[in-house]
């Protein structure tokens, strides 16, 4: 089982939900680059459930220890490594489940692949919570992007039917960025985040779950990042955003949208703005031919339900081959999407970074 991601930066994430320990090695960040290690907190509190009314019960502080790779916080060469230990985990929770697949996790295809050795305990290398260890690697990719005058903002799009206000496809409004960083719920409008928690909370109350969008856009890209056919910067943004556990389609653009207009609304007429080459509208999101056009990249991201929930469900028997009656225990989220947010905005982060280092490599 090889997590590995990337072409000039490499991303290597390891450790099960319920290990000692899950972390990131990352290889070949830019030499000399000071990480900024309240920046680095401040985003890894963004996943936490701590303080969260609609998150699991499940309390792990994520406090990031770099063990490798840095010499006063600055970059040195070398591989970086970094852990998080975990402190709050429960695998007794997960006794019944090594050979009763639960309904909508990877135990099933799990068991079959590693023939009953897998780690089924709050799905081992499989868990939502590996992405604790992607954000760490987001995180320091956001930093260094920030430092290019390249930012990515992400927010919470619709849950069960309630929508946010949509960023700006032009690009956010300063009015949309400082609501959203102001907001604890990852949100634009705050009534809408006030009505998306009453749902999470109603459906946690009837032991079920809900799913959500998440919206994501990157601004001051440069144009000319990317390449056509299989390596373009869709290609490579969807591979790193399917690395987050959940996820289960992404668009860019207008996304399916576009498929029910004509060419000439879903066309972008280009002009001079600014003495640069801009489109008026930005239905493409930001990319044509697999390559960035200097418009904001815009996408958004299907989140599919929490698996676990706290009904008696339908599975089977692995070793007696009989149909059997399954009731999920432990600690879940009963809604994924909110604390998804950092996670997909770190794969985001990680994705650009590693496209951008070959534009600059090129230039």
């Amino acid at each position: 089982m090889a997590s590995i991601y990337g072409n000039n930066i490499i991303v290597s994430i390891f450790g099960q939900s319920h290990s000692k320990a899950i972390g990131v090695t990352i290889n070949n960040l830019p030499p000399g680059f000071e990480i900024d290690m309240e920046k680095l907190e401040n985003f890894m509190k963004r996943r936490s459930s701590t303080g969260k009314a609609y998150a699991t019960k499940r309390k792990e502080p994520d406090k990031v220890e770099i063990v490798s790779g840095l010499i006063n916080n600055k970059t040195c060469g070398a591989p970086l490594t970094a852990l998080i230990f975990n402190s709050d985990f429960r695998p007794q929770d997960y006794s019944n489940l090594k050979n009763v697949p639960r309904p909508g996790h990877a135990d099933y295809p799990a068991f079959m692949k590693f023939k009953n050795f897998q780690d089924p305990t709050g799905g081992g290398h499989f868990s939502g919570r590996i992405t604790a260890a992607l954000s760490i690697a987001g995180a320091i990719s956001k930093q260094i992007l920030e430092k290019k005058g390249i930012d990515i903002y992400t927010h919470v799009q619709e849950i069960h039917g309630i929508k946010d206000e949509q960023f700006n496809p032009l690009g956010p409004t300063k009015e949309q960025t400082n609501s959203l960083l102001s907001n604890s719920f990852p949100v634009i409008n705050k009534e809408a985040g006030q009505k998306m928690e009453e749902a999470i909370l109603k459906a946690s109350d009837e032991n079920d779950s809900l799913g959500g969008i998440i919206e994501c856009i990157v601004t001051n890209l440069p144009p000319g990042i990317g390449e056509p056919i299989f390596d373009g910067l869709e290609n490579n943004i969807a591979k790193a955003i399917f690395g987050v556990p959940a996820v289960k389609g992404i668009e860019f653009g207008n996304g399916f949208f576009a498929s029910k207009l004509k060419g000439s609304q879903n066309n972008d007429a280009y002009h001079i703005k600014d003495n640069q080459v801009r489109t008026k509208t930005n239905n493409h999101g930001g990319i044509l031919g697999g390559i960035s056009t200097g418009m904001p990249l815009i996408f958004r991201v299907a989140i599919k339900p929490t698996s676990s929930i706290g009904l008696v469900q339908d599975s089977v028997n692995l070793d007696t081959m009989e149909n059997e009656k399954l009731l999920v225990s432990g600690r879940h989220d009963p809604c994924i999407t909110p604390r998804a947010v950092p996670a997909i905005e770190a794969a985001c982060a990680v994705a650009v970074l590693d496209m951008f280092m070959s534009y600059k490599i090129w230039r």
